[in-house]
């Protein structure tokens, strides 16, 4: 019989030659006094470099370290969706691989959705309450602020770090949720999905410090066009419905001045005020319902993502009854 295990820990890995000795053994020290099995997860993302190698070398004589590696380097998501597939744990954590939240975190998690059993999900954050950020670059921290900001109220304000990947989720939660991203955006979409098919998710402090080892996969222009992306995906009547209105705040300020020109006697009837006036409010009135029209497309989203839910539910269902009667 299969051992039972209490935490998956899962951390990809790209050309992080330089931290595989030192992750495995400050996660292990961590792990120190647990009284439930736990594994530890590297999912090696296509490194280049030695990282592989050393990550395997590691792996043999450490029972609870487990190295899954593929060839091309594909994202964070890939390599999640990778974890998340192989990890047996009930409770499924998520940390980066140099540790810029250190690995007591990881348990804090845990313990917290031990302590918790009517929340799925765990969220460590820096910039709750009780919260802080350490030796992080400036304009790092500023976009990074400014970022969850905007996706914090894109998804209605509920959580103050979206893009985190410092987690815990409970095994049930995350085999409801049908995950696509290969990317980093892989943090939002599970936030978005378990948000839509009604999971209780909470946010714990976390620490945050700057990394010491290797280099940040950090980029700025692809971390900004898919946070902006998402939250007009989330919330399209933040575009459309202020762009909507912009419109028409300015089709009835032009219909007020040819009202004053005209009981005035100074309105030029060569001056095309008046169609300039009926375009902006007919434009403000269709750029107005085509957000509400795709305001109705993202709740039939998350209808969708309910009946996946239960078709993952029932395949897995199908799938134990048939290993039941073999």
């Amino acid at each position: 019989m299969e051992e039972k295990i209490g935490l998956t820990i899962i951390s990809p890995m790209y050309n992080e030659e330089a931290n595989v000795e030192s992750t495995a053994a400050r996660i292990s020290e961590a792990m120190a006094g647990m009284t439930e099995p736990w594994e530890l997860l590297f999912v090696n993302d296509g490194s280049v470099d030695g990282t592989l190698a050393a990550a395997r070398a590691l792996e043999k004589d450490r029972p609870w370290l487990r190295v899954i590696s593929y060839q091309e380097n594909a994202g964070r998501g890939k390599a999640l969706r990778t974890g998340f597939a192989a990890a047996r744990g009930e409770i499924v954590a998520t940390t980066d691989f140099d540790l810029s939240y250190s690995p007591d975190h990881l348990r804090r998690l845990y313990d917290y959705l031990r302590a918790h059993p009517d929340v799925d999900i765990a969220l460590g954050s820096p910039y709750m309450p009780g919260g802080t950020v350490q030796n992080v670059p400036f304009v790092r921290h500023a976009i990074s602020r400014v970022g969850n900001k905007v996706l914090s109220f894109a998804m209605g304000g509920a959580f103050t770090t979206i893009s985190s990947i410092l987690r815990a989720y409970r095994r049930e939660a995350l085999e409801s949720l049908d995950l696509r991203e290969d990317g980093k955006e892989i943090h939002l979409e599970i936030l978005s999905k378990a948000s839509a098919l009604g999971f209780r998710i909470k946010e714990i402090p976390a620490h945050l410090r700057g990394r010491k080892a290797g280099k940040s996969k950090f980029k700025f222009r692809i971390t900004f066009l898919t946070h902006l992306l998402f939250s007009f995906y989330e919330r399209p009547m933040i575009i459309f419905g202020g762009l909507g209105l912009v419109l028409l705040a300015l089709g009835f300020a032009a219909g007020v001045s040819i009202a004053v020109m005209r009981f005035a006697g100074t309105l030029n009837p060569t001056r095309p005020l008046v169609t300039l006036m009926v375009l902006l409010i007919v434009a403000g009135f269709q750029v107005f319902t085509l957000g509400f029209i795709s305001m109705q497309i993202a709740s039939l989203r998350k209808e969708i993502y309910k009946i996946q839910m239960n078709d993952r539910r029932l395949g897995k269902r199908v799938r134990r009854e048939e290993e039941t009667t073999k």
